[in-house]
């Protein structure tokens, strides 16, 4: 399996700058004190899809062959990464792209998707699923694949220019607060902030009701596919982790934090009501890690990726009406 590395992540910068948002970094207004400041990086604001799976969607189809690009595109999802491939292949010029969703997709993430362009298949129950199948379908068809969050490094270079981005907006940062459900965003976020600077902290989190990555660091284990062992609002995180991110990340983390669906909630509407900002549940993740794990978290200037903004908008009115 190929790796990659912080200049692969450069790389990757450099052919897709000019396609993406550099999304703000913008300090929160409740969050933290005097000792400790938080920094939210607003993926949940990038262009057009709302969400960094652009970054990688991008980044891999930047690289293709003509002959690729005529033959089409094809990618597994449950929402984020469909709509990245759907728009990515409008600036690319690439007539067909297929998008493999499993039936409980929002249906907010589906109407995305289809108004770049994208052709959505639904398949399987959920994402693991819609993975199996989609696979087989996407060879079938004889399209590129690509990849979510498996084992591209072409993905998770595109991924990591979010962590690129953040310390070049405050070099300041000592720690970096992600989502994780695959892997690749934390881990290309860590590859290149690590090499950027090595004493940098990097915490992943997980919702209660699938940790996947966190089972598989302690079982050294790679669970591919891993049960939902409870309701969550967080669709974008659910399922397994990638094999690349198995590979390479346990060695950058300083930490991993499960929160509860609960805590998820209120720190959703947190988000929204307090901060102004929109999330997901998958974001939202990362400010429950640091309203209730503050100290494990640890840091004086963290950032916190807020990874897509893509809320169903029937949740989102559940979640302002909760107490």
């Amino acid at each position: 399996m190929n790796q990659f590395t912080a200049s692969d992540v450069v790389d990757a910068y450099a052919r897709i700058a000019s396609l993406v948002y550099q999304t703000p970094l913008e300090e929160s207004v409740y969050l933290g004190d005097d000792n400790r400041k938080y920094y939210f990086k607003l993926e949940c604001q990038q262009k057009k899809v709302k969400a960094f799976k652009l970054r990688g969607a991008l980044n891999k189809m930047a690289t293709l062959t003509e002959e690729e690009k005529r033959k089409g595109v094809a990618t597994i999802s449950s929402g984020n990464h469909g709509a990245a491939v759907s728009y990515g292949a409008s600036l690319m010029n690439i007539e067909k792209a297929v998008i493999v969703v499993p039936e409980n997709c929002p249906q907010s993430k589906v109407d995305k998707i289809k108004k770049y362009g994208g052709q959505v298949v639904k398949l399987g129950q959920n994402y693991d699923e819609a993975h199996h199948l989609g696979l087989q379908y996407i060879k079938d068809q004889e399209m590129t694949y690509v990849d979510s969050y498996d084992k591209d490094p072409l993905v998770y270079a595109g991924q990591g220019t979010t962590g690129l981005e953040i310390l070049k907006q405050n070099p300041k940062i000592d720690t970096i607060v992600a989502p994780v459900g695959g892997g690749s965003l934390i881990t290309g976020t860590a590859v290149i902030a690590k090499s950027i600077n090595p004493d940098i902290r990097i915490i992943g989190v997980q919702t209660e009701a699938c940790p996947a990555m966190i089972r598989s660091i302690e079982d050294h284990s790679c669970y591919g596919e891993y049960p939902i062992l409870k309701e969550s609002i967080c669709d974008c995180l659910v399922g397994g982790v990638g094999e690349l991110a198995y590979a390479m990340l346990p060695q950058y983390l300083s930490g991993m934090i499960s929160v509860s669906e609960e805590s998820i909630r209120r720190a959703a509407k947190h988000m929204m009501t307090k901060e102004k900002i929109i999330v997901e549940g998958g974001s939202a993740t990362v400010a429950a890690a640091v309203m209730e794990h503050s100290e494990e978290v640890g840091g004086k200037n963290v950032a916190l990726i807020m990874s897509g903004g893509n809320i169903d908008e029937d949740l989102m009115i559940s979640l302002l009406c909760e107490a």
